[in-house]
């Protein structure tokens, strides 16, 4: 039986973790990050400017040659 306060998490190789929302999510501040859509994209790689929110900057990593 599913559980309504159950949410899904997504966690994408080399991008965000993306969860079903509404969330809130809780700052290291001790503040509270509101997001009211239906995804939410949770930075994992800590560049974007937007953290805790993705904001794609780690599709910008300039990847090394393999020589």
């Amino acid at each position: 039986m599913p559980n309504a306060d159950r949410r899904r998490v997504v966690v994408e190789p080399g991008g965000p973790v993306l969860v079903e929302g509404p969330v809130d999510l809780a700052l290291p501040d001790g503040g509270t990050l509101h997001c009211d859509r239906f995804m939410v994209a949770i930075c994992a790689c800590r560049r974007s400017k937007r953290f805790p929110l993705c904001d794609t900057s780690h599709r910008r990593k300039v990847r090394e040659s393999p020589e």
